[in-house]
């Protein structure tokens, strides 16, 4: 029996821990049930960290834990699933194509920043959505330093002012005073359609925001989209032209375009829609977690966000029910109730909320310790230890905050 993971996200990689936990639990050997993660790197990219400098260190190594679980790496990337033949395609980087079988399968696909058709985006804007962006904007803002010293060259835009976008532009008034000097002036602008920042923070979180972006010097255009960006800078529907050598793209995200080859129902994000035990129903054998599915939290409407916290706690559960089917023993119906935010805001601290109505518990000096340890220790890869890594990825207690 194989059951193959796709992704090493946060949903695949705890997938993958999850499958193994089980079928160690059940005395299942390697060889009775094999476990296949399927990614182009063996790495885990710590993607909620991406908007901060340095973004080539925010990877973590996964073959060693894969090796100390006993889970194979095949290196690829998935770009066709044949439901009927339960076979998926894999591209290797020398250009080779080669299958996989499998019988069980969980899409743990992950989620890609949208980009509109907007005139002159796609050859004038940056992003922090993977590693390879967050590289090439951190290399570009270097750059700037040895440009001439103008309006353009000292302001950066960032379009989008939901988490990432707040989060990226918060952090920016100290990443260009150390790249262009304190005496430089640097702006930062906000742009988004709707007439509030942080619009899913609620209105006891908003007050905050806007207080830490006033410390920060960090400007808003609200209520006003994007018609078209150039060499000289970003046109806004208000008319309003911006010079800028420098606009980063914040605003939205969908399901990886893998969701489409399954014959399911998605919804408007291109999530696939899953069961409570994160099937896709009416397609046998595959199940769907993290940034791929859409799935109910609680039965009180709430729905797993994109987000690394929904991302661990799914994957977990999807690896531990497509193991349980091939093992014979009852899946775990997903469950997260428990729902917390923690938003960075650079100098001005960060903003602790619980609940899905965002009630306010820390700010300040006291939620960016809180920040600190949730980016450099709670998201990161249990050791390459076997006991302590399966241990870690029991579904009812990964992300139970």
């Amino acid at each position: 029996m194989r059951l193959v993971i796709i992704g090493a996200g946060f949903a695949g990689m705890y997938a993958a821990l999850s499958a193994a936990r089980l079928r160690d639990i059940r005395g299942a050997s390697p060889q009775e049930l094999e476990i296949a993660l399927v990614a182009p790197e063996p790495t885990l990219v710590v993607r909620p960290r991406l908007y901060e400098p340095n973004p080539e260190t925010l990877t973590a190594p996964l073959l060693e834990l894969f090796n100390a679980i006993d889970v194979v790496y095949v290196q690829g990337s998935a770009e066709t699933v044949d439901a009927t033949s339960r076979t998926i395609g894999i591209a290797t980087a020398e250009g080779e194509r080669k299958s996989l079988s499998y019988d069980r399968l969980v899409v743990a696909s992950g989620s890609r920043l949208f980009r509109p058709d907007i005139p002159g985006l796609a050859e004038h804007s940056f992003s922090v959505d993977s590693l390879d962006d967050a590289v090439a904007l951190d290399k570009h803002l270097h750059g700037l330093a040895g440009r001439p010293p103008t309006n353009g060259r000292n302001t950066v835009v960032v379009v989008g002012g939901g988490f990432t976008g707040i989060e990226a532009a918060t952090e920016l008034p100290a990443r260009l005073s150390g790249i262009l000097g304190n005496d430089a002036r640097a702006r930062v602008i906000i742009v988004d359609r709707n007439k509030v920042v942080a619009p899913d923070m609620g209105p006891e979180s908003r007050p905050v925001i806007e207080d830490a972006l006033r410390k920060l010097g960090v400007e808003t255009r609200l209520g006003v989209g994007v018609t078209s960006l150039d060499k000289s800078g970003i046109t806004l529907s208000s008319g309003e032209h911006i010079g800028t050598e420098t606009v980063i793209w914040a605003a939205g995200i969908r399901a990886a375009p893998l969701t489409e080859q399954i014959p399911a129902e998605r919804d408007n994000s291109g999530r696939l829609l899953v069961d409570r035990d994160l099937r896709v129903p009416g397609v046998q054998g595959v199940f769907a977690t993290g940034d791929a599915a859409r799935a109910a939290c609680d039965d009180e409407g709430h729905y797993a966000l994109m987000s690394c916290q929904h991302a661990t706690r799914m994957g977990a559960f999807a690896g531990n029910n497509a193991a349980a089917e091939l093992l014979g023993v009852p899946a775990k119906p997903y469950h997260q109730k428990a729902y917390v935010t923690c938003l960075d805001l650079g100098q001005a601290g960060a903003l602790f909320t619980r609940g899905w109505e965002r009630k306010v518990e820390m700010v300040g000096n006291a939620a960016k310790k809180t920040k600190r340890e949730i980016n450099t220790l709670w998201i990161y890869p249990p050791k390459a230890e076997r006991a302590a890594a399966l241990a870690s990825a029991d579904p009812e207690r990964v992300t139970d905050l």
